[in-house]
């Protein structure tokens, strides 16, 4: 079975997403000397870091589900371009998330791009049933 290099790129990006921000609070963990948890302040880079990496970790393992079903068939330009915009829907959450002065204020990329993850989650399900 081969998948579609398109479905396989956008998979390489949910996958550095993940890791990526996974490492990044690894990284600031070591840096502030704190081993777990931290503060639920939604101003502090640390706390971004981590709701963008659970935020990620919610969405991104059924995303790929969906992007190796659909990669495995032949898939049409409609279908790769719902599997682009969730993968770029996915970063723009994560961009919203980390790079604001604060999550407690409205954003504009998260706004987009968790409405966009939604609608082509919605899509892809709704592609499975054909």
């Amino acid at each position: 079975m081969q998948i579609d290099n398109i479905a396989l790129a956008c998979l390489l990006v949910l996958g550095l997403l993940l890791f990526g921000l996974g490492l990044s609070i690894s990284m600031m963990r070591f840096r502030k000397g704190t081993n777990t948890g931290c503060e639920p302040d939604p101003a502090d880079q640390l706390y971004k870091l981590v709701r963008a990496h659970a935020n990620t970790a919610e969405y991104a393992p059924f995303l790929a589900l969906l992007f190796l079903y659909h990669g495995a068939r032949s898939p049409s330009a409609a279908t790769l371009s719902l599997i682009i915009a969730a993968t770029v829907c996915r970063c723009l959450v994560v961009v919203g998330l980390v790079t604001g002065p604060t999550m407690a204020k409205p954003n504009p990329f998260r706004f987009v791009g968790a409405l966009g993850t939604y609608l082509t989650g919605f899509a892809l399900c709704a592609m499975l049933l054909r």
